[in-house]
């Protein structure tokens, strides 16, 4: 059998960093050891860098790669729904080219499997012959109980299509978009059908959010009237949004809370308690350029990791991204928090491979395994699949 020899100036093999060590694999790339430099024999690819296995990109929008730099930064979120709302005047042709060029990018940038949020069917078609694995969130909405089941029929169709479209090796599960968006009866509706599985809901991405449940009131107000309510459909609780939503889950889902903002010491204490006694397991995924991008602020990591949470990092889109580069990603939080390189490289590897389910083929170098081989730029800004 033919192998191939990776080192690099450190080597991630998706727990610990080291130096003096060279990865081995089969022409497919599948790991066979990671071995000491002095019992590797010869032949051995050395690269200026870090290796890593394949990056995980737990949350991205391929759908909206048509709005590359259409939405102006830093509006905040309300004002950024809207335009995206308003920004309708693209020929499927154009959505399509859009995609595929993402698509390219992601691949580039060394990401090997991507939490993709689908409102159709239209990526279906550039994912059956992917060397990414994607797992399909097909994003439910909907805030009449009028309509509740018929936009959730609708979900259910799109989901069928996309799995009946794509190889085996992806997944595709209904999932929230978001606290503001989806009516209770709805969320119950996706409760009773996603039993075990993965999920995924856009989370406190604005102080706004928690005023809408606890008040009524506020900025989101706007955003309905745009799409014809003149008060806010959803019920004050009177309490945070995360407080308000999850307890609408109880069928052991692993969920991907997104973005997380403004999420409050409290409110993390509680929702890990709730998920504890509830059966659910959170998983918080960052997205901190997008963050940057929409309301000029970073999630609360340092706090997120001193109460325990399992974290997970992703893209967002290009309507409020310049870039669909997990290396990015870490380059900022090591830029603004302190962490270290080692745990934010857990987070883009081996976390992310756990929380969307491959964690048996991905998220590191481990024999058996076939993660990909990712060199990361010396400063972490930039990367690129090797294997």
């Amino acid at each position: 059998m033919a192998y191939r020899k990776f080192t690099a100036d450190q080597l991630f093999d998706g727990y610990h960093l080291h130096t003096g060590k060279v990865l081995v694999t089969d022409e497919s790339g599948r790991v066979e050891e990671v071995v000491p430099e002095d019992e590797a024999g010869g032949e051995v690819e050395r690269l200026e860098g870090i290796l890593t296995p394949g990056l995980i990109n737990c949350h991205c929008h391929l759908e909206l790669s048509h709005l590359n730099g259409v939405i102006p930064p830093q509006t905040g979120l309300v004002d950024f729904l809207c335009a995206v709302i308003a920004e309708r005047n693209f020929t499927p042709d154009a959505i399509q080219a859009a995609m595929q060029r993402a698509g390219e990018e992601l691949l580039h940038n060394g990401i090997v499997a991507v939490g993709d949020i689908c409102n159709t069917a239209d990526t279906a078609e550039l994912k059956q012959n992917s060397r990414i694995r994607w797992h399909n969130f097909v994003e439910v909405l909907g805030l009449s109980e009028d309509v509740a089941e018929s936009n959730f029929q609708r979900n259910r169709a799109v989901a069928a299509e996309l799995d009946r479209r794509q190889p085996l090796a992806h997944h595709t599960t209904l999932a929230p978009h978001a606290p503001y968006s989806v009516a209770p009866g709805l969320l119950q509706l996706i409760n009773a059908a996603t039993e075990g599985q993965v999920i995924t809901i856009h989370n406190q991405e604005s102080p706004a959010e928690d005023e809408l449940f606890r008040t009524g009131g506020g900025d989101f107000l706007r955003l309905f009237r745009q799409i014809g309510y003149s008060t806010s459909p959803l019920a004050v609780t009177g309490r945070s949004s995360i407080r308000s939503w999850l307890p609408h889950f109880n069928r052991g889902q692993t969920i991907l809370l997104v973005h997380n903002t403004y999420m409050a010491d409290e409110d993390i204490v509680w929702a890990n308690a709730h998920a504890a006694e509830k059966g659910l397991h959170l998983v918080y995924c960052l997205c901190p350029l997008a963050n940057r991008y929409i309301e000029d602020r970073l999630p609360p990591v340092e706090r997120l990791v001193a109460h325990g949470c399992r974290l997970v990092l992703g893209t967002d889109s290009y309507a409020s991204n310049r870039q669909l580069s997990i290396a990015a990603e870490l380059q900022v939080l090591l830029q603004h928090t302190t962490l270290s390189l080692e745990e934010l490289l857990r987070m883009a590897t081996r976390n992310g491979a756990r929380a969307l389910r491959w964690d048996d083929a991905l998220g590191s170098f481990e024999p058996g395994k076939q993660p990909g081989v990712v060199l990361l730029a010396p400063d972490a800004g930039s990367s690129r699949r090797v294997l």
